[in-house]
């Protein structure tokens, strides 16, 4: 498969700036676009579901693919957990003539967008203030003091990543964030290959 020729969106955001709202209310209004399901070498958390949510593998499955050179990108995000995006998940996408839509880390997105950068267009969501973000993350619930504080600290380095994607929406208010981005995808998708 040519990957030149194909399109790929990046949506990308630290934790808690609001990606996964937005990369939902996307993939539920434009059927043209699918979800790029990511590997994982966590947990599921809740409900989520192998192969829906996350592949969900060992530490060790994970490695195996890295040797193949199965991925396009992946990243050890935090200490021993590791994600990526399968090449695999790309075809499986396109064969459906679909757009496939990843929703990922700023390394990975970066990652992405170097490999192919005629063909993809990258959206980094920025969260209004990173006290916001540090709000936001505290109202989940699920962070201790210190996962609060590493994820916090994380976020306020990728932020200076931010200008190395093609648009950066800043998510104060969701509904006015997935029109801008809605906006930019359509446009994207309306040029020619």
């Amino acid at each position: 498969m040519n990957y030149s020729e194909k399109k790929i969106i990046v949506i990308t955001a630290p934790s808690g700036a609001g990606k996964t709202s937005i990369t939902r209310y996307l993939l539920q209004h434009h059927p043209q676009l699918a979800f790029s399901i990511s590997a994982a070498t966590r947990q599921p958390r809740g409900a989520e579901k192998n192969g829906v949510d996350y592949y969900f593998m060992s530490v060790e499955q994970f490695r195996e693919h890295i040797l193949h050179n199965d991925f396009m990108e992946w990243e050890m995000v935090y200490e021993g957990k590791y994600y990526g995006t399968l090449k695999s998940e790309m075809e499986r996408i396109w064969k459906n003539k679909q757009v496939p839509m990843l929703d990922i880390d700023v390394k990975g997105a970066i990652h992405v967008q170097q490999q192919y950068p005629q063909n993809t267009l990258s959206i980094f969501i920025e969260p209004p203030s990173v006290e916001e973000l540090k709000r936001r993350l505290e109202s989940r619930g699920t962070e201790t003091a210190e996962s609060l504080q590493a994820r916090v600290n994380k976020a306020s380095y990728e932020i200076s990543f931010k200008h190395h994607f093609d648009h950066i929406i800043i998510n104060g208010d969701l509904s006015r964030a997935c029109s801008e981005a809605e906006k930019l995808i359509l446009e994207f998708l309306a040029r020619p290959s």
